[in-house]
């Protein structure tokens, strides 16, 4: 995936929310910060983009987020119940109208047989309509998050599409 795909991308989700009117937040664990600098690197992204909140510790999405402390004891941190509560909870933090979320193992370490390095949740929430996917990306450290990257913003997208024909 070269850097014109990624741009492209970027710069489209953030026409959608300009043509909408909405502004986004993120809150990332696995990509640190990496989603909020891809929307940052599109001219003009200040209208749209809240801010980006960086909560790779359990202790932080309690604190910024308001990730319940029994969902990360319950189902742990990279979990779809978790994407859900950081999406939520960036949206309730930042007063913005969508939201991504990431957390994930993106290796080298880190992964179980239950949860292997690579596995992934993203969850975007846009006009109240919460969208979550699980993936199992493939690669080295630096691939996973890239991945990640990608698939957040592609989430994104359907998300404010989807919601924009309601």
């Amino acid at each position: 995936m070269g850097e014109q795909q990624k741009m492209t991308l970027a710069e489209e989700v953030v026409k959608l929310l300009e043509e909408d009117e909405l502004t986004v937040t993120t809150a990332e664990s696995c990509t640190g910060g990496l989603v909020a600098a891809r929307l940052v690197d599109v001219p003009g992204v200040s209208e749209v983009f809240k801010q980006g909140f960086i909560t790779y510790s359990n202790k932080a999405k309690r604190k910024l987020l308001n990730v319940k402390k029994t969902t990360l004891k319950e189902v742990g941190a990279v979990s779809e119940k978790t994407a859900r509560e950081m999406a939520k909870g960036a949206i309730l933090a930042s007063g913005a109208d969508a939201a991504i979320a990431t957390t994930g193992i993106a290796g080298p370490d880190g992964g179980t047989e239950e949860k292997p390095v690579g596995l992934v949740y993203i969850a975007v929430s846009v006009r109240g309509q919460m969208y979550v996917e699980e993936h199992h990306f493939e690669g080295d450290r630096t691939e996973v998050r890239e991945s990640t990257v990608q698939a957040a913003l592609a989430l994104l997208k359907k998300g404010l599409e989807e919601t924009a024909a309601e």
